[in-house]
C-alpha cells in the first residue's frame, strides 16, 4: 500500500498533517460525518472517506459534502487500476477493493486541496490501510465482537487492533463503551507513547435531551465548554459520537492551527452538528404508517438502537421486520431484538442475507410467543409489513442488518433491491 501511494505521488507527509482517522465497531460513519461537518462549518475544505455506501458508491468519497462525480471516479479508478496492475505484476501481490478505494480517496483529497480529511477505517486499524496515514488524532468509537477471526476473540484484542491506527505520539479518543477496557488500554498505549482520552471521563457529556427529531447535550473538554448543542440524528449513542467528533476536531485544530478564537470554534461546532445528516441510523422512511430503519448489524449496536427507539417512539405497537447477513451472529442479534416484539416478519436480504427460515428458527427460540411470519423477499416483507401496520394501526421497525434496512427503504420508495450495488 505504501508503494502504491508513492506510485500515485500522494504526499504522505501532508496527508498526515490534514487527517484524522475514525475506527471502532459501531458509530464510525456518523462520527466521521459529524467531524467533517464541523470542519466545513469552520470554513475548511473537508474530505470525507467512509464505507460501506448505502445507496450509491460515490457516497464513499466526498469533499465539502458533495459526492465524487462519476467522471472523476472513473478517471481515478483507471489511474489506480493501472498502478495496481504494475505493482501486482512486479511484486506478485493482490489488492482488495477497499485498499484501491482508500488510495483513490487520498489522491482525490490531494487533487482537491483539502485542508482537513476525515477517514473512516475499514474492519480494524492494525492492518487497515488508514494506518499508512500516520494520523496523530484518531478515535475508537466503540468496541463489539466483530470479525473475530481477524481481530481476535476478546474485546481487549479488538480494541488493541483498532487503536493501532494511531501513530506513536498521537492521541486516541475512546467512546463510552470502551471505559470497561480502560486498564488494558492505558497500559497498551503507554508502550506506544499514545495518549488515551475517554468520553465521560476527560470528555464530559451532560444534560442530554432526546426527541423524535434529534437531541441536545452539553459538552466539556479542557477549556471548551459548549452548552445546548443540537444534533439532527436520533439515538442516545449519537451524543457519544458527536462528543468524539468534537474532540477529534479540537485536537486536530490545536495541533495544526493553535491560536484560533474560541467563539469561532464554538460556532462551527454548533452549526456542524446541527446540519449533519447521516442515513440509516433510526431513520424515518415513512409516516403513514410510521416506518423506521436501522443499519446496525452487531449485537451491541442493535441493542442500543432498540433502546433509543423505545425511548423516542414508545415500546408498544411495533411490527419488527428482521433479517441478518449470513456472516453475522444471527442468534445474538435475534436474541437482542425478538423479545421486544409480538409480531415479527422474518425475511432475507438480496445481498448476503441468511435464509429467512433460518432467521425464523432463531427468532422463535428467542420469543416463542410472537406472531411469526416469513417473507421470502424484502419486497414481500415491505408489502406484508405495510399492510399489517395499516390494518392494525401499528408502526414498522426494520432491523438486524445493513443490507436489509437499505433494501427495505429502497423498495418502500419504489425501487428494487437487486438494483443496489454494494460491492
Amino acid at each position: 500500500m505504501a508503494e502504491l501511494l508513492d506510485a500515485l505521488a500522494v504526499d504522505r507527509a501532508r496527508l498526515t498533517r490534514i487527517s484524522v482517522v475514525v475506527t471502532g465497531s459501531n458509530g464510525k460513519g456518523s462520527t466521521a460525518a459529524f467531524c467533517a461537518g464541523i470542519g466545513r462549518a469552520y470554513g475548511l475544505r473537508t474530505g470525507l472517506f467512509t464505507s460501506p455506501h448505502l445507496y450509491r458508491f460515490n457516497e464513499r468519497v466526498q469533499v465539502d459534502g458533495a459526492e465524487i462525480g462519476n467522471a472523476d471516479l472513473a478517471r481515478l479508478t483507471s489511474r489506480i487500476g493501472a498502478a495496481i496492475a504494475g505493482l501486482s505484476a512486479r511484486r506478485g501481490e493482490q489488492f482488495g477493493a477497499f485498499e484501491a478505494l482508500f488510495a483513490l480517496a487520498c489522491l482525490y483529497f490531494q487533487e482537491t486541496t483539502c485542508d482537513l480529511a476525515v477517514f473512516e477505517a475499514g474492519i480494524g486499524g492494525r492492518y487497515d490501510p488508514v494506518r499508512l496515514i500516520g494520523a496523530l488524532t484518531t478515535c475508537v468509537t466503540s468496541v463489539d465482537y466483530e470479525h473475530v477471526e481477524l481481530l481476535g476473540h476478546s474485546l481487549e484484542l479488538i480494541a488493541s487492533d483498532k487503536s493501532d491506527a494511531c501513530a506513536a505520539g498521537g492521541t486516541i479518543v475512546y467512546g463510552e463503551n470502551c471505559r470497561s477496557l480502560r486498564p488494558h488500554l492505558m497500559e497498551y498505549n503507554r508502550h506506544r507513547e499514545v495518549t488515551p482520552l475517554f468520553v465521560r471521563e476527560q470528555i464530559g457529556i451532560e444534560n442530554e435531551v432526546a426527541s423524535t427529531s434529534g437531541q441536545r447535550f452539553d459538552y466539556q473538554f479542557g477549556n471548551h465548554d459548549f452548552r445546548s448543542l443540537d444534533i439532527g440524528l436520533v439515538g442516545a449513542f449519537q451524543a457519544n459520537n458527536a462528543a468524539i467528533a468534537i474532540t477529534l476536531f479540537l485536537l486536530w485544530l490545536q495541533r495544526e492551527h493553535p491560536r484560533e478564537a474560541f467563539e469561532r470554534i464554538e460556532a462551527a461546532v454548533q452549526a456542524g452538528l446541527r446540519e449533519t445528516r447521516w442515513p440509516g441510523r433510526l431513520e424515518t422512511i415513512g409516516h403513514d404508517p410510521l416506518a423506521i430503519i436501522d443499519v446496525g448489524h452487531t449485537p451491541d449496536s442493535v441493542r442500543q438502537s432498540l433502546a433509543s427507539l423505545k425511548a423516542i417512539h414508545g415500546a408498544e405497537g411495533w411490527i419488527l421486520v428482521i433479517g441478518v447477513s449470513s456472516d453475522k451472529n444471527a442468534d445474538e442479534i435475534a436474541g437482542a431484538l425478538a423479545p421486544s416484539f409480538d409480531t415479527i416478519i422474518c425475511t432475507r436480504a438480496h445481498h448476503k442475507g441468511a435464509d429467512a427460515a433460518v432467521i425464523a428458527s432463531v427468532v422463535h427460540a428467542a420469543n416463542p410467543q410472537a406472531d411469526l411470519r416469513i417473507a421470502k423477499t424484502v419486497a414481500e416483507a415491505v408489502e406484508m409489513s405495510q399492510q399489517l401496520a395499516v390494518e392494525q394501526k401499528r408502526k414498522v421497525y426494520v432491523a438486524g442488518g445493513l443490507f436489509l434496512a437499505i433494501e427495505y427503504a429502497t423498495v418502500a420508495r419504489g425501487g428494487r433491491a437487486q438494483d443496489l450495488k454494494f460491492f
